[in-house]
């Protein structure tokens, strides 16, 4: 008895421990509080939303992710020494790194070798293993080579991952950052208002020093150029999201254990068309590689009526029924950018009525580079209904309907002016049950009724006599 009570004692203390939360590297954020940071985006300073967004990129961390903030430029003009640590590597506070940002001021210079030194030191002193992000407005303004710095320390054996976010900064100001990046094991990151920092550092934080080196790479172009898109990698059997990135205009790369999933890409620039997705395998032992091309195809909608050109609404539908484009034609051919694919196209003609005003295109295949017509002609007949006593115009109630099916089609009112009386109606050749029922005074309550063939392109008229 007692040796089965010692192994329920050993396996509950077994699960327990299994289901503690795994120990996580800490992060330490390099923050920029130089002087430029009272530089506006959008109405507000850049120290104003670096705060926002670096106070809630915390707060949404795991629960035992411990955090050491490192600023420079926080406490005097022109000094390159003014670099502090104001929470140290081993704090598991948010609140203590929140309060601390929410405090800073931002006056000197960007001294960003001499930070990553100070912050690389720390690492090597303690052999703490960590991820580095560094948040920066500006370029080296100190003596100092950020790259080189990051290069030797890696040469060194020191174990970090470094990510560089540029906020707000111009082109020909990256490339030092980009390199420093490149040889921390990490990424650059742009990001040019409140949504992009927060977008960068959601993903930065993710990417951390303790993650397995990503094993499938992803290159998103659009007409041959390379494009920023985000990706996300969703297995295919337990539907549940496995990694993301962002591939900033070059490749990304995501961790994607053995097994199938579909790539969900999306373009943040230089494309009107939509996501896509992108069915691909994770194979053990070998890199996988996707190229995502956003060159949609592209889709020359032509309506007609009676062969010339006629105003339609179109919906653009995948083969499951999803909408993916409206439009409208107004007359004229509409050519509209979209994935390739096949697609069925509803149209319908406007200011027309009938039994045949919605047609649907089916199967139109869309291709990569290449323009396909969609073309439907409507056909039409034209009916003027009119009322009157006399040579007066009488007010009246007009209802058309299908003769053989008795589905009401159109309706209107003459009124007493000769720009409505006789009132015209655009119809689908056919039979039609016409009714005209007069309004106001004598005449109310006055119907007549009559039957009217239309046909394509001809007019037939006819006008009531109360």
């Amino acid at each position: 008895m007692k040796k089965i009570i010692i192994l329920l004692v050993v396996l509950c203390c077994s699960v327990h421990l299994n289901a503690q939360e795994k120990e996580l590297s800490p992060i330490l954020f390099i923050y920029d509080a130089s002087g430029s940071m009272w530089g506006k985006l959008q109405n507000k300073t850049k120290k104003e939303i670096a705060a926002d967004v670096l106070t809630e990129t915390v707060n949404n961390l795991p629960n035992n992710q411990n955090v050491g903030l490192l600023v420079y430029g926080h406490t005097k003009k022109g000094d390159c020494n003014d670099i502090e640590y104001l929470v140290d590597l081993s704090n598991n506070s948010k609140e203590k790194v929140t309060k601390a940002v929410k405090s800073i001021n931002s006056l000197g210079k960007t001294p960003l070798a001499r930070s990553t030194t100070m912050a690389i030191n720390s690492l090597k002193k303690t052999k703490t293993k960590a991820t580095i992000i560094l948040i920066t407005d500006g370029i080296e303004s100190c003596d100092g080579d950020i790259c080189d710095v990051v290069s030797k320390a890696k040469l060194e054996g020191i174990d970090f991952k470094m990510h560089v976010v540029g906020f707000g900064l111009k082109k020909g100001e990256k490339e030092q950052l980009k390199c420093a990046a490149g040889a921390g094991n990490g990424n650059y990151y742009d990001a040019n208002n409140a949504n992009g920092l927060g977008e960068v550092l959601t993903v930065a934080t993710s990417e951390t020093v303790d993650d397995p080196k990503g094993d499938f790479s992803v290159y998103a172009t659009k007409n041959g150029k390379p494009v920023d898109a985000w990706v996300k990698a969703i297995n295919k059997e337990t539907n549940k999201e496995i990694d993301f990135a962002r591939t900033y205009r070059d490749t990304s790369y995501l961790y994607l254990p053995a097994g199938k999933y579909t790539l969900q890409v999306r373009p943040l620039e230089n494309s009107k068309i939509k996501g896509t997705t992108v069915d691909v395998e994770s194979i053990d032992g070998i890199k996988g590689h996707q190229t995502v091309s956003f060159d949609g195809g592209k889709i020359n909608i032509i309506t007609t009526n009676n062969k010339e050109g006629w105003d339609s609404s179109c919906k653009v539908k995948t083969q499951e029924g999803k909408v993916v484009v409206g439009t409208r034609t107004y007359g004229k051919p509409r050519v509209i950018e979209i994935n390739a694919g096949v697609y069925d196209i509803t149209v319908q003609g406007l200011k027309m009525k009938g039994l045949e005003t919605v047609y649907t295109i089916e199967d139109v295949k869309v291709e990569s580079g290449k323009t396909v017509e969609a073309v439907h002609n409507f056909d039409s007949g034209i009916a003027m209904i009119g009322a009157k006593n006399g040579n007066t115009l009488v007010d009246a109630l007009v209802k058309i309907s299908d003769k053989a099916t008795k589905k009401n089609v159109a309706g209107s009112r003459t009124y007493t002016s000769s720009n409505s009386n006789p009132r015209t109606f655009v119809l689908n050749p056919g039979v039609y049950e016409v009714s005209v029922r007069g309004l106001k005074k004598e005449y109310a309550g006055k119907i007549e009724t009559f039957t009217i063939e239309v046909k394509v392109g001809e007019t037939v008229t006819k006008t009531i006599n109360f």
